[in-house]
């Protein structure tokens, strides 16, 4: 059953939706109209964390349930709330100054290696297997 990477991933989606008002909050803070993308640094780093966890999560999701899939749910999920946390620091690191950031940014992209790996050593395992069934 799926149960843990479902609640890992709606977490995510949750965790998106919490930055996304972060930075409409940080624009009414700084009084940066749109279209405007740039003003006050504070209001900037709050649109780098949203933009760059949007480009974590189209690596991160398909991973997520990969792993899920083929490896563990339970393994994979775990993984999974590493990356959160991992994002979360992020955040909260990115909004205080840029070089905070760091710490979280590495345990997200160590979680999403994991998932990386094991996703592709696992598929490729059972490729191997099966083709040694064919033959």
């Amino acid at each position: 059953m799926f149960l843990y990477p479902s609640l890992i991933t709606v977490l995510t989606l949750l965790l998106y939706f919490i930055l996304v008002i972060n930075v409409g909050r940080a624009r009414a803070r700084y009084k940066i109209n749109p279209p405007a993308m740039s003003g006050d640094p504070g209001f900037e780093r709050a649109v780098r964390v949203h933009e760059n966890t949007l480009e974590q999560l189209i690596y991160f999701l398909p991973l997520l349930w990969l792993f899920s899939y083929y490896v563990n749910p339970i393994h994979g999920a775990i993984l999974g709330a590493i990356w959160l946390l991992g994002r979360v620091l992020y955040a909260w690191g990115y909004y205080q100054a840029a070089e905070k950031r760091i710490l979280g940014f590495a345990i997200s992209n160590l979680a999403g290696v994991f998932l990386l790996i094991g996703s592709l050593f696992s598929i490729i395992s059972l490729i191997f297997k099966q083709y040694r069934n064919i033959a």
